[in-house]
């Protein structure tokens, strides 16, 4: 079993396993280079060998003890042919929502118009590189896809107006989702992924009320789908406003924290193994902050089954050489 298993499933507190969100990315050299050849995002994502290739960069640089599959949540959309196309400096732009075209999706077509991401997951998992280390696939959570179905474009601050205004539509919506979703998690499994991640960037975009109709339920669904497959899953419910009632509700085999929570709090609430919580800044600053800041987290779950990781994704002025000095102040440990 890998170490990241190992935390999450036998509850090990010997070992902090560490991955970073976006690991593959925009701050590594090697990357920036590919990119510059590759200027369409969609076409990267669906090219098994490139999307192999950057998956595998950190790991030849770092000692992480996992590989996140290089793709997108909006994938998903994607694949229910609902246009998606990255827009530099501005992020995803998709098409008009057409619930007729999407509720026609075949789940061959689907996975057909996504095969490649589960080709490039089988061959990161059959790499030498990963003997000992987890491949973590993912997917956006419900809620956060429906956020983009519909406001086509992320929200960063607020919803489009009217966004609730046919509340019996965005039910037919999020029962497509939750169908392609289950489908997609399977696909990436069946190829390889031995952990799966669910990213919930929107959830703080909610008021109390809706959590548990949009967040809680269709979350708990997938959850439950993905512990059938035998398979653990970590949620991330970013800005979510009670981890400990979303754990409670949800039941995640791990809980991913962002920067904004008190760990203290996570500690003493939360009996499940936790993920993350650094502030990504930290690593735009000194060794000695990395330092201090890794050892916080590291202390405070000293007797917890706990992931090392951010808060958020790495951001892309990040200097490797300081991603490398944090790897080894965490293995160090």
């Amino acid at each position: 079993m890998t170490p990241l298993n190992k935390v999450i499933v036998n509850k090990d507190t010997s070992i902090n396993p560490i991955w970073i969100m976006r690991q593959a990315g925009r701050y590594l050299p090697e990357f920036r280079e590919i990119r510059s050849k590759n200027t369409d995002f969609i076409k990267l994502c669906l090219n098994p060998t490139l999307s192999t290739e950057i998956t595998l960069q950190p790991l030849r640089r770092f000692d992480f003890d996992a590989a996140i599959i290089f793709s997108d949540i909006l994938m998903l959309p994607y694949g229910l042919k609902q246009k998606v196309e990255f827009k530099k400096n501005f992020g995803p732009i998709l098409g008009k929502l057409n619930l007729e075209e999407i509720s026609g999706v075949k789940e061959t077509d689907f996975t057909k118009r996504v095969q490649e991401i589960y080709e490039a997951i089988k061959n990161v998992s059959n790499n030498d590189i990963l003997k000992d280390k987890s491949t973590i696939g993912f997917v956006g959570a419900p809620w956060t896809i429906l956020v983009y179905m519909i406001n086509q474009q992320s929200p960063k601050k607020q919803l489009k107006k009217n966004f609730f205004r046919d509340e019996n539509l965005i039910n037919k919506i999020l029962i497509v989702i939750e169908k392609f979703l289950k489908i997609h998690i399977k696909n990436q499994i069946d190829n390889g992924a031995n952990a799966i991640q669910i990213f919930d960037s929107w959830a703080g975009l909610l008021e109390n009320k809706d959590i548990p109709n949009y967040i809680y339920n269709p979350t708990l669904n997938l959850v439950k789908f993905v512990q059938s497959l035998n398979t653990p899953v970590i949620c991330f419910p970013r800005n979510i406003k009670d981890y400990k009632k979303y754990c409670d509700f949800v039941k995640p085999d791990a809980i991913c924290i962002d920067y904004e929570v008190d760990p203290f709090t996570i500690r003493k609430k939360i009996k499940i193994p936790v993920q993350g919580g650094m502030d990504p800044k930290v690593l735009l600053s000194d060794k000695e902050t990395i330092k201090k800041e890794a050892k916080k987290y590291l202390d405070i779950f000293k007797d917890h089954p706990y992931i090392f990781n951010l808060g958020h994704g790495v951001l892309p002025e990040t200097d490797p050489n300081m991603m490398d000095y944090l790897v080894k102040t965490v293995k160090d440990y």
